[in-house]
């Protein structure tokens, strides 16, 4: 996806020959308009600089840059002294953000094309991807990267990482609500704290479109509630880092060494926060189609299916919210429980007739994804559990909301865990290890709701405070 781009200038301008140089070394495209030769071409110019004959004047899809530096046009275009570098997401992607936010954070430029308003752009994603909608997709000098994590993004760029040798009074593990209300109440305790985040800030809850539960908003988005917790947390003196995922915990005699796959940090004890992620049917055609017509999470895929037709499988409270925020923009919603009736609350069944595009299919169970000759998501084969009869249903997409699995595969060994996978705790959410403790969706016990974690974090707070005052 290049950028159309349109210099005007003239072969005696000094400045209009170092921006042509810029382009060609750089390999950039670009429209040359001799506005000596050009007459019409002079008034265009005082047109973009309010009267002002200032060339060159660079038109990049066109907005004006009057007489940009070369670090200005490396900044739009995405170029560095490594190579050029372009990104192609969206603002509501978790992965995106922590991309941007680990280029940003070692000022490397890039070029952001947003996939929801850019012509061709999703088309292109899919078409490097293999048919797949993968974002961030990010080219580094035309060769495509799907979703690089923060190590990957080091290694390609080259970028040289400072070690962090401070030992913090705590490490928190995992950035969204419960770890960050957990450092919100440390950092007013006076304990210097530090997130790890393996993604984006905000877990789940930032990928959730509208939240209606959360005491003192009768209605707050996901993104905007955690950016407030985050910037709540920073504001009180709370380190932040995304994109670091946890490869190794270690216990020494005075302190925690946290092993990462970026680097190694310090911490005289730790908070593990890093909640659950989605459950799948394990059906045929599942693992082959995620991405390519099988999602998780209608706020960050959703988008991909404006106008057209989609399934929701599940039947409990996230289901239905999910496939409701579908029904305000797709064609059709169809949604699917293997039960008789929803197990999800009544607010959420009795707003369901207030939706005409959503039929509901109770009392089935999914059997099998098909794709098309393309290998997308064609459609869906169920059974009748009554008739034991088979069907089909086609849509342009699935969504599956089927219940979380907890985050906390990297701790097997290191703390005790239920059957479920769940972390076991005692009094103020303290693990079997001492100065490790946990709060959120990955403890054993706990409620899946923002409130809950928050709750789940100050609780944790308090455990630390006792233990690090010892």
């Amino acid at each position: 996806m290049e950028k159309n781009i349109k210099m005007y200038g003239a072969e005696w301008c000094p400045d209009c020959r170092r921006t042509k140089e810029f382009f060609t070394k750089n390999n950039i495209d670009f429209e040359y308009v001799n506005i000596d030769i050009t007459p019409e071409a002079s008034q265009l110019v005082e047109g973009y600089n309010k009267g002002k004959r200032i060339i060159p004047t660079v038109l990049i899809d066109d907005v004006a840059f009057s007489n940009p530096q070369n670090y200005e046009l490396a900044q739009q275009l995405g170029i560095n002294k490594q190579g050029r570098i372009k990104l192609f997401g969206a603002d509501w992607c978790p992965d995106c953000r922590r991309a941007k936010r680990f280029l940003q954070d070692n000022q490397v430029n890039f070029e952001f094309i947003d996939v929801e308003n850019m012509d061709g752009a999703s088309e292109f994603v899919m078409k490097v991807n293999n048919g797949k909608r993968i974002i961030p997709t990010i080219l580094f000098n035309d060769k495509a990267y799907s979703n690089p994590d923060n190590a990957k993004l080091t290694s390609l760029l080259e970028i040289d990482q400072v070690a962090d040798t401070r030992v913090y009074d705590l490490l928190i593990v995992g950035g969204g609500a419960a770890g960050l209300t957990t450092s919100i109440y440390a950092q007013r305790d006076r304990f210097d704290s530090i997130i790890l985040e393996k993604k984006n800030i905000g877990g789940n809850a930032f990928i959730t479109k509208k939240i209606e539960n959360y005491p003192g908003f009768k209605e707050v988005s996901g993104p905007d509630l955690m950016d407030r917790m985050a910037d709540q947390a920073e504001t009180l003196g709370a380190k932040i880092e995304t994109g670091e995922e946890i490869v190794n915990i270690e216990k020494t005699e005075t302190f925690f060494k946290v092993g990462t796959k970026m680097q190694e940090y310090r911490a005289k004890s730790i908070v593990i926060s890093t909640g659950s992620t989605y459950r799948t049917l394990g059906i045929d055609g599942e693992q082959e189609l995620i991405g390519s017509g099988i999602h998780f999470c209608a706020t960050c895929d959703g988008a991909f299916y404006r106008d057209k037709e989609v399934i929701v499988i599940g039947g409990g409270n996230s289901a239905l919210e999910e496939g409701m925020f579908l029904a305000s923009f797709c064609k059709k919603v169809s949604i699917i429980h293997r039960s008789e009736k929803f197990s999800a609350n009544e607010v959420y069944t009795e707003k369901l007739d207030s939706f005409p595009n959503i039929e509901i299919f109770l009392n089935i169970t999914p059997k099998a994804f098909i794709p098309n000759e393309s290998g997308s998501f064609e459609k869906l084969v169920y059974t009748d559990n009554e008739t034991k009869k088979e069907a089909e249903i086609k849509a342009d997409g699935v969504f599956v909301f089927i219940g979380l699995i907890p985050n906390t595969k990297p701790f097997e060994g290191l703390i005790n865990l239920s059957q479920s996978g769940h972390i076991l705790t005692k009094g103020l959410n303290q693990t079997n290890v001492p100065g490790i403790f946990a709060a959120g969706d990955c403890r054993f016990g706990a409620i899946a709701q923002v409130a809950a974690a928050t709750g789940e974090g100050v609780v944790a707070s308090y455990g630390i405070k006792e233990y690090l005052k010892k």
